[in-house]
């Protein structure tokens, strides 16, 4: 069940302003080199102050200000409000999200320690964070007209890796996720995709090759695996920012290059007379039930920025 419709051009990146977390590394930094070289504006958000420097460079070798950081932890949304607002308070608004922020710590923890903190912080920041800045980056290209979100999956939200195992979870998690978004652009002209990199030549998992002191095994097979190189995940990210029919779409980025993975088709035996008939009088309703839910989201955000303090 989907529901399309063309989006913002982003055919030319000049002037426009992209907000990028987990921006001051990996993945991340190379998109926000990209966005930059075209001509685009970038607010970073990270964990690590290293994003500071990063925006510092952008603006020395472009000789004016192209880009702004802010210390971002995205399971927070108090941080993610803080983040998009730099963005529409600097820049003067929102035109495109890179929802990249991530880690893989307890990522294989099937037996790890039974501790709650520990348990969840990957889920809170691989995948409750990224629909928390999804939320809020919503809001603000609804307000600017429409926009782009891409976030960074991984092939492992399609196959299992007994070794990653809560990790995997997560980016199953996020392919569900924007998979559900198809409605969108009807509702407030936004697109949501992911790339899915498969296993990719950055130090994201360097942490987790040994497990309490002990050498996990399954690297022993990684080390023999090709890397995606990062100019197949920025074709990928790329291409779902200048593709405006694109949305709740997922690309593979592999070592050959990008593939788009679609989603399986309701099965036939679901798919009655009555059912039929029902999906039409739903999706005849979603949109305007869900420009109304949008509406008040509205207003209860503009709410709350104007009563936040200073």
């Amino acid at each position: 069940m989907t529901l399309q419709s063309p989006s913002t051009d982003l055919t030319s990146f000049e002037g426009k302003v992209a907000v990028v977390t987990g921006g001051s590394r990996g993945i991340g930094k190379a998109v926000c080199d990209e966005l930059i070289r075209r001509g685009a504006k970038v607010v970073i958000g990270a964990i690590s102050d290293k994003g500071r420097e990063v925006a510092k460079q952008y603006n020395k070798e472009a000789g004016k200000k192209v880009a702004v950081f802010l210390r971002t932890d995205v399971s927070r949304y108090d941080d993610n409000k803080a983040l998009f607002q730099l963005a529409e308070n600097e820049f003067g608004g929102v035109d495109i999200a890179i929802l990249n922020a991530a880690t893989c710590d307890n990522a294989d923890n099937l037996f790890s320690p039974l501790d709650d903190k520990l348990e969840e912080r990957i889920f809170n920041v691989n995948a409750v964070g990224l629909i928390k800045s999804s939320k809020v980056a919503i809001l603000h290209m609804a307000k600017r007209g429409g926009g782009s979100i891409v976030c960074t999956s991984s092939a492992a939200g399609f196959y299992s890796v007994p070794a990653l195992i809560a990790y995997v979870a997560t980016k199953h998690a996020v392919i569900g996720y924007v998979k559900s978004c198809t409605f969108l652009p009807e509702v407030c002209n936004v697109r949501v995709n992911a790339v899915c990199p498969s296993f990719a030549d950055t130090t994201f998992m360097d942490n987790v090759k040994t497990i309490d002191g002990a050498p996990e095994p399954f690297y022993d097979f990684v080390d023999t695996v090709p890397t995606v190189p990062m100019s197949v995940i920025i074709d990928g990210v790329f291409k779902y920012l200048c593709d405006n029919t694109a949305n709740g779409k997922t690309v593979m980025a592999y070592p050959t290059g990008i593939e788009v993975i679609e989603a399986p088709e309701w099965h036939y035996s679901l798919l009655t007379d009555d059912s039929l008939k029902a999906q039409d009088i739903y999706l005849k309703k979603a949109i305007p039930h869900s420009k109304q839910q949008l509406s008040r989201a509205l207003e209860r955000y503009e709410k709350e920025q104007k009563e936040r303090p200073i």
